[in-house]
């Protein structure tokens, strides 16, 4: 039986322990120079920067999903945009993915929100799969800009 909470002060060691899984899992663990210190102060910091929702079984946080506000200026409102949603491996296809998704999903509609937003690798295929089940469309046409490290102080001062 999964139950889903918000994350308390208490659970960021293992939500940070959680994104070093998910950044092997997606062969990028190079990417990550974050710390738990940095997680914690983003979540309960004031301000806080993000949120994050934990999926338990049996009182162990086996997954976890981490979001942000975003906007729509075409639609004119705010939205969620999932940064991660992550589950071990051993409890997928269990429903725990969907549990959080579904909670994140009421979240956007008790806010009276836009939409929900997320991005996934174009090889997770399973991930795809998935997502699509659910009735997330996955868009073709957009693509990711990211700078970071020299390109964006570069950018920043120039």
């Amino acid at each position: 039986m999964v139950s889903i909470r918000a994350a308390e002060q208490g659970d960021v060691s293992a939500l940070f322990a959680l994104i070093l899984e998910l950044a092997q899992y997606e062969h990028l663990e190079d990417a990550v120079t974050g710390s738990a210190d940095a997680l914690k102060e983003h979540l309960f910091g004031d301000p806080p920067y993000v949120e994050a929702l934990v999926a338990e079984i049996d009182q162990q946080i086996v997954g976890y999903a981490l979001f942000f506000t975003s906007y729509s200026t075409f639609l004119t409102q705010p939205g969620l945009y999932l940064e991660d949603l992550y589950v071990q491996k051993h409890h997928r296809g269990q429903g725990v993915g969907k549990a959080l998704l579904k909670q994140v999903a009421k979240l956007v509609a008790e806010r009276n929100y836009g939409r929900l937003e997320w991005s996934v690798l174009d090889w997770n295929e399973s991930a795809i799969a998935f997502y699509e089940t659910l009735g997330a469309t996955v868009l073709p046409d957009w693509r990711t800009c990211r700078v970071t490290g020299a390109a964006l102080t570069t950018l920043a001062s120039g």
